[in-house]
């Protein structure tokens, strides 16, 4: 059993800068015992960074979170999304009789300033459980009620993001909670069946957001043409951020588009999506066609060979520091895709708003990358009218009572398809 913890999230000023030491742990957890440990990771920056202006709630997530990690990657070495309330009592079990080598008597910094390297490093001398002492003697470590709560409804609060974003389905700090002691009194988790949690764009706003990639391709084409093709691609193949961007173990390259030799269909492949799985998405004649004018644009050919290994979204600058220092076409990963998306939707949100839809332009501003992936899978539904089981195949949801959720879910569409209803259908009237 490892008992070393490595503090894997930095202050939030630099957390998205991203610490080398950290990512090189993660790389190796990736590739040697839990496939999806950079993809999860990814997410629990996301999740934290949401705290960021709440220097006390910070703190607290960010350590709780590198704990449970720890747990998950280097004493279960599994993921996450596969613990269930058995396995979450194992956690409890390991919170309230931690290694005796990882509690610390006093606080300290979880990261620290390495001077001869001017980069901030782990700090060693950091343990996840603070014990106490007593007229100088070290008391038996002892668990609260009140603080395996706040562990159990911060893990609760993660899990609520991840089941918003679709990585899984269950929340195992609920479930531990509702056969605890604490029963009487559950943690309450948001998930994805509550009124309004599938946010997505309406037809109008989505417009606006396409003209708005078509008129700043136009504008500054270096630049926005992969905008463009990015915002085209994650909705056409309702795609999550996380599997267009590059991450410790994947790199995404333009043969993930595939032409199926018997056929002659084409289609978009993803070999790592939450949870370790892969799919095949359908692609449309118009995603075609964007991808031909984005190459063209790269000075390729038209459509990908099977072994082209061209990046799909590349910088257009040299990176100025870690791994792919000085390198200029490295991909992309999910900050800098996540920045260009906001950016977009902004932009989208400004020419609605000059068009006088007030309303829309806020709603599109409250909004989130995320919202793309349900927003294609509520338009092929609802105004598309793919056959359920067509959109499941494709989204990558384990259940068709997933996909399911998405009819109609936008208040807007359920709005219109109301709105011509009769009383009274042999009336006259």
């Amino acid at each position: 059993m490892n008992t070393h913890v490595l503090p894997l999230f930095d202050a939030p000023q630099y957390l998205e800068e991203g610490n080398s030491v950290v990512n090189q742990h993660i790389a190796d957890i990736t590739l040697n015992c839990v496939p999806d440990a950079a993809f999860i990771y990814e997410h629990a920056l996301d999740w934290l960074l949401e705290s960021r202006y709440s220097e006390n709630n910070y703190k607290t997530y960010r350590s709780e979170l590198t704990t449970f990690l720890h747990w998950c990657f280097d004493v279960e070495q599994t993921s996450p999304i596969a613990l269930d309330r058995r396995a979450m009592n194992r956690y409890v079990d390991y919170c309230s009789a931690p290694p005796t080598a990882l509690i610390a008597y006093h606080n300290v910094a979880q990261f620290i300033l390495n001077k001869e390297w001017g980069e901030r490093q782990p700090n060693p001398q950091w343990r996840p459980f603070l014990g106490k002492k007593q007229h100088g003697a070290i008391r038996p470590y002892q668990l609260s009620d009140k603080a395996l709560k706040t562990k159990i409804a911060i893990l609760s609060s993660f899990y609520g993001y991840l089941i918003n974003e679709e990585i899984t389905e269950r929340n195992p700090a609920v479930m531990w909670m509702r056969h605890s002691r604490f029963g009487s009194s559950p943690v309450v988790a948001v998930s994805l069946n509550a009124e309004d949690e599938v946010k997505v764009f309406s037809d109008l706003q989505w417009s606006y957001v396409m003209s708005t990639a078509q008129q700043l391709a136009e504008q500054e084409p270096e630049r926005h043409q992969r905008t463009l093709f990015l915002i085209s691609l994650m909705y056409g193949c309702y795609l999550r951020i996380s599997e267009v961007a590059a991450r410790p173990g994947f790199s995404p390259v333009m043969s993930q588009f595939r032409r199926d030799s018997h056929t002659g269909i084409w289609s978009f492949h993803i070999p790592v999506s939450k949870g370790g799985k892969k799919r095949t998405v359908a692609v449309s004649r118009e995603l075609l066609d964007a991808l031909k004018h984005y190459r063209h644009t790269l000075k390729l050919s038209p459509l990908p060979a099977p072994n082209d290994a061209t990046p799909l979204f590349i910088r257009h600058k040299a990176a100025g520091r870690g791994r792919d220092q000085g390198q200029l076409n490295a991909n992309l990963g999910i900050r800098q895709l996540r920045d260009l998306l906001d950016e977009l939707i902004t932009n989208a949100a400004n020419n609605a708003a000059t068009d006088g839809f007030d309303h829309d332009a806020n709603e599109m501003r409250s909004l989130t990358v995320h919202s793309i992936r349900h927003t294609g899978i509520t338009h092929d539904i609802n105004l598309n009218g793919r056959p359920l089981s067509h959109v499941q195949a494709d989204a990558g949801h384990d259940s068709i009572d997933t996909t399911s959720q998405y009819l109609h879910t936008g208040k807007i569409e359920r709005h219109q398809s109301a709105e011509g209803k009769q009383l009274n259908r042999l009336s006259d009237s």
